[in-house]
């Protein structure tokens, strides 16, 4: 099944409209999208293959957070994180 996982994570600098391209950059392979130009907060939507709604989570979490280091972007805790079946 595929499922659709948006996650935030909040950092504490704002961030540039080429980080978040590079972020968008990086989450393509997951037939994802990137927001967070101007904001302190970066994001993404992305697309898994996943059997239920935690397995989706799980995954996107984890392309979320490698895309994010692609990027270059700061460690920052993951605030918001939303998953719908497709």
């Amino acid at each position: 099944m595929k499922w659709s996982v948006g996650l935030e994570a909040e950092g504490d600098r704002v961030l540039s409209r080429e980080q978040i391209v590079e972020l968008a950059d990086a989450v393509a392979a997951s037939s994802g999208i990137a927001t967070g130009i101007g904001t302190t907060r970066y994001g993404a939507q992305l697309i898994v293959d996943a059997e239920t709604e935690a397995e989706a989570i799980t995954k996107a979490t984890s392309a979320f957070a490698a895309a994010a280091a692609a990027a270059r972007l700061p460690p920052a805790p993951i605030v918001r994180t939303e998953a719908e079946a497709e």
